[in-house]
């Protein structure tokens, strides 16, 4: 039940905003930083697809999240779907439920459709991170979504997706993180 009607989202949402309030933010975010996951899946699950780049057979999971980190939004899809490809609807989702959101941050697998749809269709603005050549640096703002990926990684269940649907597997990404905001609030 709680798997479909939103019950899970809403209590993630409902701590997010506490977090948010206790660091001295604004109780909705302004800024949002998207980014996407390939993952295995272990059975022959619904939605399932071959990641060519990076040589994973599953799905994506792609998330939306705020400055600090707080999940706004989460799809899961098959891993064939090019990140340009799924992340209009992705970012419309997040701009539908927050309207705060002014602009977003994306690495280069979002230049073009991405660019365009967000400036043009949604009036915002979108910052791509340039990729370093020949070595590693921190992109301002960019690691935030890594580390909240790096979080939901470090719940076991998360490590591959043991999901049949992918409603299913959305909502495990957001008990993870509701696990990690109750450590952090209590």
């Amino acid at each position: 039940m709680w798997n479909r009607d939103g019950t899970w989202e809403q209590v993630l949402d409902i701590l997010n905003e506490k977090d948010r309030l206790r660091q001295g933010r604004e109780r909705k975010p302004s800024y949002g930083i998207v980014d996407s996951q390939s993952a295995k899946t272990q059975y022959n699950s619904d939605d399932r697809g071959i990641d060519g780049g990076k040589k994973v057979k599953g799905r994506k999971r792609h998330i939306v999240t705020d400055i600090e980190g707080h999940l706004l939004h989460v799809k899961v899809h098959a891993a064939n779907i090019h990140d340009t490809k799924a992340a209009p609807n992705i970012l419309d989702h997040a701009k539908e439920k927050f309207s705060s959101l002014k602009g977003f941050s994306a690495d280069e697998g979002y230049k073009g459709t991405t660019v365009d749809h967000v400036e043009k269709s949604m009036g915002l603005e979108i910052e791509i991170s340039k990729k370093i050549k020949d070595g590693w640096a921190v992109l301002a703002k960019r690691w935030v979504v890594e580390r909240t990926f790096a979080w939901i990684n470090n719940c076991r269940r998360m490590v591959k997706d043991f999901e049949i649907i992918t409603c299913s597997a959305e909502n495990f990404i957001r008990i993870s993180m509701i696990q990690i905001m109750l450590d952090r609030l209590y």
